[in-house]
């Protein structure tokens, strides 16, 4: 655990120019605090202890700003920059080495039981106020602008922006 709060931190230094510190990051990200938190919510999700993966997701999303569901998939170095506003549904799966900002939502397009949230696969940069929608995928590597609505799968190493978002580069 120790050496993946590490990493985590380490990551978040990488990416954000603004961090001073290993220090820093530890005590004043609440993006990476509630990734970590997550990681608890997640184990007590997949034993079945339901209600209170919610109740402490519940905490974490007043202390943080930053809404995970317990039920979602996070790989490892996963950080989330500033973090006020993000929501990750319970199917999302977010892979490795993924970045993203503030307002970011990887929401569902359903209300039927099934995978309806998006996967993001690793090395993925989701911009400001990013909305993606549904069981899409979002290739590794990809790019999505600030701003944009996806709805539909992203290619690896493509960028896209806009509403709808459209590949740019």
């Amino acid at each position: 655990m120790i050496r993946r709060v590490r990493e985590d931190i380490t990551a978040m230094c990488e990416r954000d120019p603004a961090a001073t510190g290993r220090l820093e990051v530890l005590l004043a990200y609440p993006g990476l605090h509630a990734v970590w938190a997550h990681r608890i919510a997640h184990r007590l999700w997949n034993r079945e202890i339901r209600l209170a993966a919610r109740l402490f997701s519940h905490v974490v999303r007043w202390l943080t700003g930053v809404e995970i569901h317990p039920g979602a998939s996070i790989g490892r170095r996963v950080t989330i920059d500033h973090g006020m506003g993000v929501v990750i549904g319970e199917t999302a799966e977010v892979g490795d080495d993924v970045h993203m900002y503030h307002g970011v939502t990887l929401g569902g397009a359903t209300n039927e039981p099934v995978k309806r949230h998006p996967t993001v696969e690793d090395g993925v940069q989701i911009g400001a106020n990013a909305t993606l929608l549904g069981d899409i995928t979002i290739g590794e590597e990809a790019v999505v602008g600030a701003g944009s609505v996806v709805s539909r799968d992203v290619e690896a190493g493509a960028t896209v922006a806009g509403v709808p978002a459209e590949r740019v580069d």
